[in-house]
C-alpha cells in the first residue's frame, strides 16, 4: 500500500512531460503571428506606397492634384523633386511632388467652382 502512495506523490512532483517540452508550439505560433501582421498591415502598406510611387512618376502638366492639406489645383511645372501648383486664378504654389496625395479626373475643379 505504501509502495502506491509513494508512486502517486512523485507523479504529483513531477508530472510526466512538464518542463521538457518542445519548442515548436511556440515558434509556430510566433509565425503565425508574423504571417497575419503581414497579411493586415505589411502587405497593404507596401501596395498603396507602389501606386503613389507610380502616379506620382506618371504626373505632367495640366494634371489636377490634390495636395498635403486637401489643397486642388493644376500643375503647371514640373522641376525634378518639386512640383508648380496653380490653386487659384494666377496664385502658383511650389511643392514638393510627395506631398501631393491624388490625382483627379480631367474637369473636376471647373465642376467645384
Amino acid at each position: 500500500m505504501n509502495l502506491l502512495i509513494g508512486q502517486a506523490q512523485a507523479d504529483v512532483i513531477n508530472p510526466v512531460g512538464a518542463g521538457a517540452g518542445t519548442p515548436w508550439p511556440f515558434f509556430l505560433t510566433m509565425i503565425g503571428v508574423f504571417v497575419l501582421m503581414y497579411f493586415i498591415s505589411i502587405r497593404p502598406q507596401q501596395k498603396r506606397q507602389k501606386q503613389l510611387r507610380q502616379m506620382l512618376d506618371a504626373l505632367a502638366q495640366g494634371d489636377e492634384v490634390v495636395f498635403a492639406g486637401g489643397l486642388m489645383g493644376r500643375v503647371t511645372r514640373l522641376n525634378g523633386d518639386y512640383a508648380v501648383i496653380e490653386v487659384a486664378g494666377g496664385t502658383q504654389l511650389r511643392v514638393q511632388r510627395q506631398s501631393i496625395v491624388a490625382t483627379l479626373p480631367k474637369g473636376t475643379l471647373k465642376s467645384i467652382e
